[in-house]
């Protein structure tokens, strides 16, 4: 058997950033041979991914870069805010989000797929990430904007909210004041058209039985006429709330996004709204049993 020297050990911590321990015991199981060692770790990492997978990570990083004409907003999850601070979870989340930025990926899987600066798939890196820091780790979602002849503006609150929009007309200025509105009053959508119409059938469902049972007491023709009136007036608020134009700017409370818009001669192209764990089904887990299964290596 190959002398396993103490150099040895520590080239093999370099290239997989696994512990001393487990970086000799793998070197004594190939003889010594550093690149077999290194398939032994991966193939390690990759059983320990798939243990980890059903795991909930609800929280994490969400990161944005822009370059000009380009902007990116990738969320990544843990499963704990301990690793949101752990230093290889953190150069993961920015170079998944310089992949995004740099390759045209229109979707999770594309993303998951490009090559990183190390040249292997983010999903590689994911799961050699995940050996290392020892949780489930997701890239869940990303937005790629790109626009020769938009402005682009994104806007990141913490590392909990992202956006990403765009515009046709205004500046860079204008552009970052929607997106910070964007994160502060989630609208659903950017008009009242593209409100989903079950959603607009439901609304007014849940207003025409409040408003019936307000006018209970009056003639049947006059119930008829104040029921509608009534639809129509909360119908008309409640599309003003969750769409991005109807939404009274938070800046100014007195002027809307729409008049806002049209004081700069600009229109909303599109944009994306990302908030940290959002529709992720967490756990309460007890703590105590947390920690043991992290001493354990679960």
């Amino acid at each position: 058997m190959a002398d396993i020297t103490a150099a040895l050990v520590k080239e093999l911590r370099e290239r997989t950033g696994s512990g001393m321990m487990e970086c000799k015991r793998a070197l004594q199981e190939t003889g010594g041979d550093i690149e077999a060692a290194v398939e032994l770790m991966r193939k390690a990492g990759q059983a320990k991914a798939d243990k980890k997978a059903s795991r909930v990570a609800a929280e994490g990083l969400i990161a944005i870069k822009q370059t000009p004409g380009v902007a990116a907003m990738a969320e990544i999850n843990c499963e704990t805010d301990f690793v949101t601070k752990n230093d290889d979870f953190r150069t993961f989340v920015d170079a998944v989000t310089q992949t995004a930025l740099t390759h045209d990926v229109a979707d999770l899987d594309a993303l998951l797929a490009a090559p990183m600066a190390d040249g292997q798939s983010v999903e590689r890196n994911r799961r050699d990430c995940i050996a290392k820091i020892g949780e489930n780790i997701n890239v869940r979602r990303v937005a790629r904007f790109a626009s020769d002849k938009g402005v682009l503006g994104c806007y990141l609150h913490g590392t909990r909210i992202g956006v990403l929009v765009e515009l046709d007309g205004g500046d860079a200025e204008l552009a970052k004041d929607i997106a910070m509105h964007i994160a502060a009053s989630r609208p659903l959508c950017v008009s009242a058209e593209q409100v989903p119409a079950g959603l607009i059938a439901k609304e007014k469902e849940i207003y025409a039985a409040q408003a019936t049972e307000e006018a209970k007491d009056k003639p049947a023709h006059v119930i008829e006429k104040i029921v509608g009136k009534i639809v129509e007036g909360k119908l008309r608020k409640y599309l003003e709330s969750i769409t991005l134009l109807g939404q009274a700017f938070v800046k100014n409370p007195d002027q809307s996004v729409e008049e806002l818009l049209g004081s700069h001669q600009a229109k909303i192209v599109r944009f994306e709204r990302f908030e940290l764990g959002e529709g992720i089904e967490k756990k309460a887990d007890n703590f105590a049993a947390e920690v043991m299964a992290q001493v354990r290596g679960d």
